[in-house]
């Protein structure tokens, strides 16, 4: 298949954007950051974290995650869906792959692409966004390209 560079260049870009913006999570197990893009603008971004209003604290005293700690991509999505946007078509730089819950999200917003760099434990988010017929693009960050 023939790579699009400017198209590869750009997604390298976004996914450092969505990298730097996971640094506001205040989640210690993982950092994760999203940014939704539509005609090459940034319309939505997302970070793992509790919901408004809570506690910036994620983690239990055990060091598992809270249960209602929200996804990067669940932030992002309900971001947009509170603003005069729409994600119909979008592409969403995430930097961890989808789980199922944020595939369902994802499916059921309309974005077509789906753009990550690092791989989650379970793959069943990626099965559901390919089953419903929307591309999803690895980017190895360790890529010389990546960081250009």
């Amino acid at each position: 298949m023939e790579i699009n560079h400017k198209q590869y260049a750009l997604d390298c870009r976004y996914l450092r954007m969505a990298r730097i913006w996971a640094e506001n999570s205040y989640c210690e197990r993982r950092k994760v950051g999203a940014l939704i893009v539509k005609d090459k603008m940034i319309i939505s971004d997302g970070y793992n974290g509790t919901p408004s209003g809570f506690e910036n604290v994620c983690e239990l005293d055990d060091g598992t995650t809270k249960p209602y700690v929200l996804h990067a991509e669940a932030n992002a999505i309900t971001k947009v869906a509170k603003s005069n946007n729409n994600s119909l078509n979008a592409t969403l730089y995430v930097t961890a792959s989808p789980c199922l819950e944020c595939a369902k999200l994802i499916i059921q917003s309309g974005i077509k692409r789906v753009v990550y760099s690092e791989k989650y434990r379970l793959e069943d988010g990626l099965k559901l966004l390919e089953r419903a017929g929307i591309e999803t693009v690895f980017i190895d960050p360790d890529h010389p390209e990546y960081e250009q």
